[in-house]
This record gives C-alpha cells, sequence and structure tokens, in this order.
C-alpha cells in the first residue's frame, strides 16, 4: 500500500507541477466562466466550481506533502552523507533533526556568530575572485 501511495503521489505531483497541468486547470475555469450565462449564474453553476476545486485541493495537499516529506528526508540524509565523508566536519550536525527547538536555535546563533566573524575575511576573498575575473575578461 506505501509503495502504491508513494509512486501515486510521485507520479502527481510531477504531473500537476507542468504548464499542462496549469493550462488544463486554466481552460477548466475559463469554461465554467462562459457557461456563467447559461445556467443563469445559478447556484448549482457556482457549487460545481467550489466542489470541484475543494476536493482537488484536500487531495493534492496531502499527495504534495507526502512528496515533499520524501524530498526533505532525501536532501537530509545526502548533507548526512557529506558531513560524515568531509574531514573536520562536525558530524554531531548529522542529529540536528533530533534537536529540540532551542538547541537548534542555539546551534543557529553559533554560525551567526561564525559568520559574523569570519564575513570579513569571506568579504576579501570574494572581492579578490571578482577583481581576478574582471582581469581575466579584459585580458581575454
Amino acid at each position: 500500500m506505501r509503495r502504491i501511495f508513494r509512486r501515486l503521489a510521485e507520479t502527481t505531483a510531477h504531473a500537476v507541477g507542468t504548464s499542462w497541468a496549469f493550462l488544463l486547470a486554466l481552460l477548466t475555469i475559463v469554461v465554467w466562466a462562459v457557461t456563467g450565462p447559461y445556467f443563469h449564474y445559478s447556484d448549482t453553476w457556482q457549487l460545481f466550481i467550489n466542489t470541484g476545486t475543494t476536493i482537488v485541493t484536500f487531495l493534492m495537499v496531502f499527495l504534495i506533502q507526502n512528496t515533499q516529506n520524501r524530498e526533505t528526508r532525501i536532501v537530509a540524509l545526502k548533507l548526512d552523507e557529506l558531513l560524515r565523508g568531509v574531514e573536520g566536519a562536525r558530524t554531531g550536525l548529522v542529529e540536528l533533526d533530533h534537536m529540540s527547538d532551542e538547541d537548534l536555535e542555539r546551534v543557529q546563533q553559533e554560525f551567526t556568530r561564525m559568520r559574523d566573524k569570519y564575513a570579513p575575511l569571506i568579504d576579501d576573498d570574494l572581492a579578490h575572485v571578482e577583481r581576478e575575473l574582471q582581469a581575466r575578461q579584459r585580458r581575454g
């Protein structure tokens, strides 16, 4: 059952993320709007589009959330592998997803302090790279 749902969620998320799906949805709205005068803009005419869009939205929330959860998990695992594979990296950061919000806040503050401390060095390096690129462009 899980495999079937995963495939359905991935296929649906991919399909509704295309320009064709958008055009189909737009066409549906246009057809609905054009039929308004024919149905005298009745309550049933309005209820038709309201019910349809509500049902589609309700189902899409679950399918897209499943796909996003899976993709987030995949990215986290890839980052974990990179952390483990880089010499000198703090492998304790692999467990960030198990930390409390307070612990995450402390880690974020630590990175903010590091960024503030090393920003001048990084800015100098970036400025040097920028000057080097400009010099190469003038020569080339």
